[in-house]
């Protein structure tokens, strides 16, 4: 049977392609926009026909309606790193979290220490070969595909075909359905002056040939805003967004640099706007690999002068920091942060960044604090903090003492928490 005809075979309805999910299963669904909406609508709307189906995910975008905690017995969304859709419900009890280093997942699947019975994945359309491209969320579910009993497949000509290690074959594909909605976009953060002011701190710390990892938000996209006068960097991520399209545009990317793959950049799931999407399709410069490969600290560190930058919500005197919840109320989840810090530890050069504005609240709580506030989940280790960077400087901590690392963060605190972040340090013979 030729390719075309199996396609034919086992295009379907959403409504007809959810009966390939059992009462029990465990759905895989890829991170962010690479999430196959006609086929969660589908689920959300037969929802109270399934008993204990959960939905796996890292960063949901669609609020889809079983998102309810009335209907959580019968499908119920598990975290991998929550997102505004699934926070309160994380915090509320009806939604699960399962935490994890976000390189780790795909052989967690692979052991069968996380579930995978069916994957339901947005799609590019087949090629000439029998092809789909993953391209939006290669991440952990290219191992889910090989695991599971089902794979389901949402495909749209909207959808990129990129290159990497990022394609399912046709006679994998279980059952699939056709849609042409939009990808949806999500634009960049909103950069003010606290946010620049910590940029121009990082940007001047990065020397040409550098190989990027950047984070989502305000402060790292303000941070790539002021590199468009570098040369030759290089970028090796997790996600691929429209910060990094303006390196390329103003020419301050070409990846020759980079020691591991060179002339190529490098990424697991993109999340961005209509214009990331089209100059991902067939782009050779580009591949999409699984974040095993992506975030492995080994292989990251193989490209010299490797630079990490990444948000943190809190941080204590001793670098330990807080970047995924305030107190015990979940806020995101691990994902690849210390991955990348630990891959610049180890890269020849290498540099992380951990950036946070210096107060939240209109100023009125600091972010560099004695001690985490009780329950915090610590996302990256004060063994493993390198430069720490505020609006009102850098601290770099490795090879420091506690006395040294207190004495730095209260330098970069703001002015007005810095006489009582001293008094608590000394109570704590920190200083």
């Amino acid at each position: 049977m030729s390719v075309k005809e199996l396609y034919l075979q086992k295009r379907t309805t959403a409504d007809e392609a959810i009966r390939h999910v059992r009462n029990g299963d465990f759905i895989v669904v890829p991170t962010g926009v690479a999430e196959a909406p006609s086929l969660l609508h589908a689920l959300s709307a037969q929802r109270r026909d399934f008993r204990d189906v959960k939905v796996g995910q890292i960063l949901p975008i669609g609020k889809y309606a079983y998102f309810d905690p009335e209907t959580a017995d019968c499908v119920r969304h598990v975290a991998y790193f929550y997102s505004g859709v699934s926070r309160a419900g994380g915090n509320a009890g009806w939604v699960d979290f399962i935490p994890s280093y976000f390189s780790e997942m795909p052989e967690l699947m692979r052991r069968g220490m996380l579930a995978t019975d069916v994957v339901f994945s947005m799609a590019s359309p087949m090629d000439a070969h029998g092809y789909f491209s993953l391209s939006l969320g290669a991440d952990y579910t290219m191992a889910a595909v090989q695991r599971a009993r089902a794979v389901v497949l949402e495909v749209n000509p909207n959808v990129p075909f990129a290159n990497g290690n990022c394609h399912i074959h046709i006679s994998q594909v279980a059952a699939l359905v056709e849609s042409e909605t939009p990808i949806p976009e999500v634009g960049l953060p909103k950069i003010g002056p606290v946010q620049e002011a910590i940029a121009r701190y990082v940007a001047d710390m990065i020397d040409d040939g550098s190989t990027l990892q950047i984070g989502y938000g305000g402060i790292p996209d303000a941070v790539v805003m002021q590199l468009t006068h570098k040369h030759d960097l290089g970028i090796h991520t997790e996600m691929i967004g429209d910060g990094i399209m303006t390196l390329l545009e103003s020419g301050a990317v070409t990846n020759r640099r980079k020691n591991y793959l060179p002339g190529k950049m490098v990424a697991t799931f993109a999340l961005g706007s209509k214009k990331l999407y089209d100059f991902m399709h067939r782009n050779p410069m580009l591949e999409m690999h699984p974040v095993d490969f992506t975030n492995d600290p080994y292989l990251i560190s193989q490209n010299d002068n490797l630079v990490s930058i990444n948000g943190t919500l809190q941080i204590d005197l001793l670098g330990q920091c807080g970047s995924e919840s305030i107190g015990w109320q979940s806020y995101s989840g691990t994902g690849g942060q210390a991955d990348f810090v630990r891959a610049a530890n180890r890269s020849k050069g290498g540099k992380s960044f951990i950036v946070l504005p210096s107060t939240a609240k209109s100023d009125s709580l600091t972010r560099i604090v004695p001690t985490l506030t009780p329950g915090t989940h610590v996302s990256t280790s004060k063994n493993d903090v390198n430069y720490v960077v505020t609006e009102y400087g850098v601290a770099q901590l490795r090879g420091k003492s506690a006395k040294q690392r207190a004495q730095e963060l209260i330098a970069v605190a703001h002015p007005s928490f810095r006489e009582e972040l001293s008094a608590t340090a000394r109570k704590m013979n920190l200083l």
